[in-house]
């Protein structure tokens, strides 16, 4: 996992302070009043207090122990999604390192900047592929090309990364069936569709998979149901994906990012506005009746809101990604994410729904 930054730091140990005061108040009387209801005798307060912040710290420490990597030269990445954003940032990272890049890019053939970009390099290491997720041909032909490009000293490919995928936000009932089978066929079946195919070579290699979801695939939110469903569909499959794949030695994990529009440019107030009138103009005359313009443009504004939110850096993910293709013992999940986000998945995936509700909805 990535460094965690001073700011992280200093919210996580404030959290963790916070927790220790909560429990040593109310912990010593529930767990006294336990005890009795029980008819078991008193338990040790103090001990029991010690070891649950014990438990806590140690899980926030956990990723900085030290867990060996291995080794960089003669292995090759495929990296769906290098047109913008975080696929196109881990290429030049990941060539940088040492790897073989298979950079798979959308607008190859339509001359888009980020494969310009990516072939300015003019590296036998970076080699740069048309790739739609959503073309059950294109992704049969970037196999086809990976398989007659990699070295004779390759056992196969040593890890796909799959990072293509779109975004949307809109409220259930505004939201067309169609949107919800795009944004699914990019984010999951376009997951699902190149992972199938790349298998045989990664598994020759005994090496990784590495599915880049969301924290939306832990927890969801208002107005992001089809980018929800997408994300949570990812979680599962790299879960079943996992438990198959320890017979043959490879690695599954996933990425979590937390809010990254700034840094990714995936939602800008142009975005926003054509979304909107798409979704208004759309909606059955019932709907737009029942909610009312003003309900609609508020939730607008909130969108709008959120374009220049979020971390500027997208160091945290190229580090947690390149930790899941480098680390001999890699973790299941990564939550590159700020403090606060982190903070809240916890709540709403390990707290009740009706305490998670109340907090933030």
């Amino acid at each position: 996992m990535a460094p965690q930054s001073m700011f992280r730091v200093a919210v996580l140990v404030s959290f963790s302070v916070l927790l220790t005061v909560v429990l040593g108040l109310g912990l010593p009387a529930l767990l006294n009043t336990l005890m009795r209801t029980l008819g078991l005798p008193e338990t040790s307060v103090t001990e029991c207090i010690v070891v649950i912040y014990a438990a806590f710290v140690l899980y926030v420490a956990t990723p900085r122990i030290p867990r060996g990597s291995v080794e960089v030269k003669g292995k090759a990445v495929l990296i769906t999604g290098c047109d913008t954003g975080f696929g196109l940032s881990l290429a030049k990272h990941l060539h940088a390192l040492g790897f073989t890049v298979f950079a798979g890019c959308l607008l190859k053939d339509k001359g888009g900047e980020g494969a310009k970009e990516l072939e300015e390099f003019g590296s036998d290491r970076m080699k740069v592929v048309q790739l739609d997720v959503c073309s059950d041909e294109q992704v049969k032909e970037a196999v086809e090309y990976i398989r007659g490009n990699l070295a004779d000293s390759q056992r196969g490919l040593w890890a796909v990364v799959n990072n293509a995928g779109v975004s949307t936000f809109g409220e259930v009932e505004f939201t067309s069936m169609d949107t919800y089978r795009q944004v699914s066929e990019v984010n999951l079946w376009g997951t699902i569709r190149v992972t199938k195919a790349v298998l045989p070579l990664i598994r020759r290699a005994k090496g990784r998979v590495v599915n880049i979801a969301s924290m939306y695939g832990r927890m969801g939110n208002r107005l992001r149901s089809p980018y929800c469903v997408s994300k949570y569909g990812v979680e599962a499959f790299s879960d079943c994906l996992r438990y198959e794949m320890k017979t043959w030695g490879v690695k599954v994990s996933v990425v979590e990012p937390g809010n990254y529009i700034v840094a990714t440019g995936i939602l800008t107030r142009d975005t926003v506005a054509t979304t909107a009138n798409k979704l208004w103009n759309e909606a059955p005359a019932e709907v737009r009746e029942d909610y009312g313009k003003s309900h609609f443009e508020q939730y607008m504004a909130l969108m709008r809101s959120y374009c220049g939110s979020g971390e500027k850096d997208m160091t945290p993910v190229l580090d947690d990604i390149t930790d899941a293709l480098r680390s001999k013992r890699p973790y299941t999940r990564y939550n590159p994410m700020e403090p606060h986000w982190w903070i809240r998945m916890q709540v709403m995936t390990h707290l009740p729904g009706a305490v998670s509700d109340l907090l933030y909805f």
